[in-house]
């Protein structure tokens, strides 16, 4: 089984250590940055090129929808998983178009995350 490596970021401190402890406990999923705000997420996934980055919509320095469409420019191989609190169809749009590969709302189970970060890791 291949190892995707995955890049989190969420401007909350909770979320992100809970999205680490989660992906981290899956022996084929390996966290290898993390970071606060969108351009943190930009500089991690190039620096990484991880299989997957994990965004939060709403986080300083443009949220998600800027974060997902710098990392598209600058690593097209790396498949993106918006995380939003509420179910927004505005930025759901908005990420379509920057090439998010998947959406979820906050609050699902951690089954559907884990599998979600392995769909687009394997595209």
């Amino acid at each position: 089984m291949t190892e995707l490596s995955v890049v989190i970021s969420d401007d909350d401190p909770l979320i992100r250590d809970a999205l680490r402890d989660l992906l981290d406990a899956e022996p084929d999923l390996r966290v290898v940055a993390v970071a606060r705000d969108a351009d943190e997420a930009i500089a991690l996934v190039e620096r990484h090129a991880p299989a997957v980055v994990v965004l939060d919509v709403r986080m300083p320095g443009g949220g998600g929808g800027r974060a997902a469409r710098e990392i598209k420019l600058r690593s097209p191989g790396t498949g993106i998983l918006l995380l939003s609190a509420h179910a927004d169809p505005a930025a759901l749009d908005g990420a379509v178009l920057t090439g998010v590969g998947e959406h979820l709302v906050k609050g699902v189970p951690n089954s559907e995350i884990v599998e979600a970060v392995r769909r687009l890791g394997r595209r």
